[in-house]
């Protein structure tokens, strides 16, 4: 079984959430998805992926108007 990533880039992030890059960066500007930054590289923990999609999971779900 292969280990579990410590961090993420954003495209493995995108990929492994299933989230487009647009709505990624929507969470980091809204602040509910916080990331690091090495040099150029934008880096998003583990812990604080799980911690991010552990909220969306509980977050209550919007009504679409019809």
């Amino acid at each position: 079984m292969d280990e579990e990533a410590r961090a993420y880039r954003v495209s493995e992030f995108c990929q492994r959430y299933i989230i487009s890059k647009a709505s990624f960066y929507r969470e980091v500007a809204a602040n509910r998805l916080h990331i690091i930054k090495r040099g150029r590289t934008t880096l998003i923990t583990h812990d604080e992926a799980e911690r991010w999609f552990e909220a969306i999971c509980h977050a209550p779900v919007m009504k679409q108007h019809t």
